[in-house]
């Protein structure tokens, strides 16, 4: 089966994609391309589907890097093809034939680039990564190699949309303690219960950042499961683990 790629102008030419689950190896739960190492899927069903994603992006499989994620604002500055995996939620590189990758099933991939200086860069940003301050990380890492801030742009790939992400009134007043202005991210749902725009905050963080340019491709990964995979969704039916959405760039 194909592979269900999802690009942007916004980072034409560069090799880039938000990768759907179509076009995968996995089977049951995780049917399709699951590319998440950290889950319970058949090791070999995953390299099978990475391998795969790095075809795509015309890279080898050892130059499709990614980090352990912790919803952390850490970044990792790649300068080869075999940097290691390390704890972090975001990777930028000036570095030629490398892909930087991320994953997500719900939170927001982020793929970055100043297509002048030759940068890019990739971020893994649920709302504590988002308040952590990962996106102006990445867009400070970035500026370390050259990058200028309103030559960067930015794009949000398929997330949790604001209809779908249902919150308590303790994640609000985390993020309004740093930033009142962010109140117009949340709306009313049932009872106390508030529903967070999270691709609506990244935005507003990359232009807070000085990101020139930004926008979200406007997929909800919870509502098209045929598409997407996404945690929330897997806990409302009682799944014992779900797939991982891979998004990735290169020079």
């Amino acid at each position: 089966m194909t592979l269900d790629i999802i690009t942007s102008p916004l980072l034409a030419p560069l090799t880039h994609g938000f990768f759907g689950r179509a076009g995968g190896a996995s089977s049951g739960i995780f049917a399709g391309l699951n590319c998440g190492t950290g889950s319970t899927d058949q090791d070999d069903a995953v390299t099978i589907n990475r391998g795969r994603v790095a075809r795509a992006l015309i890279v080898a499989p050892m130059a499709l890097i990614g980090v352990d994620q912790v919803h952390s604002a850490d970044v990792v500055t790649v300068t080869t093809a075999a940097q290691p995996r390390i704890r972090a939620d975001a990777l930028v590189t000036a570095v030629p034939g490398v892909a930087l990758s991320i994953l997500t099933a719900d939170c927001q991939p982020v793929l970055l680039a100043d297509t002048r200086a030759g940068v890019i860069g990739a971020a893994h940003a649920g709302w504590r990564g988002a308040l952590a301050g990962v996106l102006e990380a990445t867009v400070a890492a970035m500026q370390s190699l050259g990058a200028q801030p309103d030559a960067i742009t930015a794009v949000i790939g398929p997330t949790i949309s604001q209809r779908a992400y249902e919150v308590g009134p303790d994640l609000m007043d985390s993020i309004l303690a740093e930033d009142a202005a962010a109140a117009r991210f949340f709306a009313a749902g049932k009872g106390d219960r508030l529903l967070f725009d999270l691709p609506g905050y990244g935005l507003h963080r990359l232009r807070a950042a000085g990101v020139a340019q930004s926008e979200w491709t406007r997929h909800c990964t919870y509502s098209d499961p045929d598409r997407f995979f996404s945690y929330r969704r897997s806990v409302h039916q009682r799944e014992a683990d779900y797939g991982r959405l891979i998004s990735a760039i290169r020079l």
